[in-house]
């Protein structure tokens, strides 16, 4: 094993190392038309992707907003389901994927926009000013 990588150069390992980064759509105020049970599939799936909440309004007439963590996809809709948070309650909760009817991205993806490429610049630049006692921070989620 030592020799394969040996004849590698240390710019070839750091190229590879250097994933390059998924496009995430804009999908804030996005309310998809669930026409089929794929339609509703791949809903919860970028529900399920998108880092902010989302409104999802069930058969029944209930309105919940919630932050979507986890996804269990089975062979039907009554066999899959959605885990989420909720700021109106506490603890995980978790909804049928048939009991579903409307998806609303209606809250904010708190990472969009937001490149690590970016965050190094920042911290290179105020290195560079000689600022000391320097630490990359997140921004206020509002």
């Amino acid at each position: 094993m030592t020799a394969e990588v040996a004849k590698y150069t240390i710019e070839q390992v750091e190229a590879l190392e250097l994933a390059p980064g998924s496009e995430h759509e804009m999908l804030e105020g996005w309310v998809p038309t669930l026409a089929s049970d794929e339609d509703l599939r791949q809903a919860l799936e970028k529900a399920f992707d998108f880092r902010g909440d989302v409104t999802l309004t069930l058969k029944s007439g209930e309105k919940i907003e919630a932050f979507i963590f986890n996804r269990q996809t089975g062979g039907s809709l009554a066999d899959s389901f959605v885990q989420y948070f909720t700021p109106n309650a506490t603890g995980k909760r978790k909804v049928c994927y048939a009991e579903i009817a409307r998806i609303e991205f209606s809250g904010k993806d708190r990472a969009a926009g937001k490149h690590w490429e970016d965050w190094v610049k920042a911290y290179n630049e105020k290195k560079a000013a000689g600022e000391k006692n320097i630490a990359l921070h997140p921004e206020a989620l509002d």
